[in-house]
């Protein structure tokens, strides 16, 4: 589903070729607004890369953006430091594209 709602709108990174580049701060707050969780980030590529850790998981929903095996550290993040990473145009962009996709007004809580 968020393969369908990432766009250009979404992060100015993002390409037809790799729709998941740039994504990745974008969409661990709005994931973490709509169903919880905490977010996560760890070093690739000499940038923060930003991720969701739910129910004691890992995950990492924009980690087909690397061509390589990303050495998680797990380190807690924040809102504040993965908003950096964004816009308050492509957050509610991609949150509101999400919610159109799955037909809700807010996601049931986890």
């Amino acid at each position: 589903m968020l393969l369908k709602c990432w766009n250009i709108k979404t992060s100015s990174k993002w390409t037809s070729e790799n729709p998941y580049k740039g994504q990745c701060g974008v969409t661990a707050m709005v994931i973490q607004e709509l169903i919880g969780g905490e977010i996560l980030k760890t070093k690739a590529e000499g940038q923060w890369h930003f991720y969701n850790k739910i129910n004691e998981e890992r995950i990492d929903f924009t980690r087909k953006q690397f061509d390589f095996e990303v050495n998680y550290q797990d380190i807690p993040s924040s809102r504040d430091e993965a908003f950096a990473d964004t816009n308050k145009a492509q957050y509610m962009e991609l949150k509101t594209r999400l919610l159109e996709e799955f037909k809700l007004n807010r996601f049931p809580s986890v």
